[in-house]
C-alpha cells in the first residue's frame, strides 16, 4: 500500500524552457540508467526478499518509493522544459527571438527535428516512459535475483551509472533550476551507492563471496577458481594487477595467471535429421 503527497520531493523550476534538454531528461526517466529502472529494480527485489530479517526488504521499499518521487520530478521538469515549444513549422517560424535562442540558437525549425516528436504527437508536451531516443522502457534491465548480495552489487552499478548520467545532464544545462534539481539527484545517488555498499559490508564483506555462498565450493573445478586467464595469441602474459597475484578477495584462495588454451574437443555434430529439412548434403 502506498500513499502520495501532491508536493514534489524537491522544487522543480525552469527559468528558460529548453525542448532539447527535455529530450535529454528523458534518458534519466526511461533510459537504462534512469529512474524507472532503479525504481522497479528495488521494488521487485523487495517484493521477493526472503530471510529472517525484514530490514533489507524495508530499506528497499523505502528507497524504491523515493525513486517514484524522482520520476515525478523529472517528468515535471520535462513538461516545464517543453513550455512554449513550437508544435508546427508555422509556429516555429513565428517564434520570438527569446524562444528562438532558447531552442537552438535561433534555428527553431531545427528544434522540431531535434526534440522528440512524440512530445507533440502523443503526450501533448509532456514526459513519457522512454529514453532520449524515444525507445520505450522495458523491464529487461531489472535485476532481482533473490540473492541479496548479488542484488546489492547490481544496485551499486545502477546508481553509479545513474549518477554519471545526472552529472552529464548537470553540465548540459545552464538553467539554475535544473542544476539545483540535478545537484539534489546526484546527492541522492551518492547516498544510495553508499547504502547498498553498507549492506555488503554488513553481510560480512569477504564472507558472502563468492555469490551465492550457499553452493558447496568443493564441487566447482577449484583449480580455476582464482586463475586469471591470459588470452594473448603469442602467450604474452597479462599486465600484473590485484587480480593476478596475492590472496583472493574472499580469502579462500590465491590469484594466479594461466594461459588460456583449448581444453575441450573440436565440436563435431551428427548429421542433420530428415525432418529438420536441412539441405540433402547435410544429411
Amino acid at each position: 500500500m502506498y500513499y502520495f503527497d501532491k508536493r514534489l520531493q524537491w522544487p522543480v523550476k525552469v527559468e528558460k524552457p529548453d525542448p532539447l534538454f527535455a529530450r535529454m531528461l528523458q534518458q534519466a526517466i526511461g533510459g537504462v540508467e534512469g529512474e524507472i529502472r532503479v525504481c522497479m529494480q528495488y521494488f521487485f527485489q523487495a517484493w521477493g526478499a526472503r530471510g529472517p530479517s525484514t530490514k533489507y526488504r524495508d530499506m528497499l521499499l523505502h528507497t524504491a518509493t523515493e525513486e517514484i518521487g524522482h520520476i515525478e520530478m523529472l517528468a515535471t521538469a520535462v513538461a516545464l522544459n517543453l513550455d512554449k515549444a513550437p508544435v508546427s513549422e508555422q509556429e516555429a517560424g513565428a517564434a520570438d527571438g527569446l524562444v528562438g535562442s532558447i531552442m537552438g540558437g535561433g534555428d527553431t525549425k531545427g528544434v522540431i527535428n531535434g526534440m522528440l516528436h512524440r512530445h507533440i504527437l502523443s503526450t501533448g508536451l509532456a514526459a513519457y516512459p522512454a529514453d532520449a531516443d524515444g525507445v520505450p522502457f522495458n523491464m529487461s534491465h531489472i535485476y532481482a535475483s533473490g540473492n541479496l548480495a548479488a542484488d546489492m552489487y547490481c544496485n551499486v552499478a545502477a546508481e553509479a551509472t545513474g549518477r554519471v548520467l545526472a552529472c552529464r545532464l548537470y553540465d548540459a544545462t545552464n538553467d539554475t533550476g535544473m542544476k539545483e534539481m540535478l545537484a539534489f539527484n546526484v546527492a541522492r545517488d551518492t547516498m544510495h551507492q553508499q547504502q547498498w555498499l553498507a549492506v555488503i559490508e554488513e553481510l560480512g564483506e569477504k564472507a558472502h563471496l563468492p555469490m551465492p555462498n550457499s553452493f558447496d565450493q568443493s564441487k566447482e573445478t577449484q583449480k580455476y577458481s582464482y586463475a586469471f586467464f591470459g588470452s594473448a595469441a603469442d602467450g604474452t602474459p597479462p599486465m600484473a594487477g590485484r587480480w593476478t597475484e596475492g590472496p583472493s578477495l574472499d580469502g579462500k584462495g590465491e590469484f594466479s595467471v594461466m594461459q588460456n588454451v583449448p581444453m575441450g574437443q573440436e565440436p563435431i555434430l551428427g548429421p542433420a535429421r530428415k525432418d529438420s529439412y536441412a539441405q540433402k548434403e547435410q544429411m
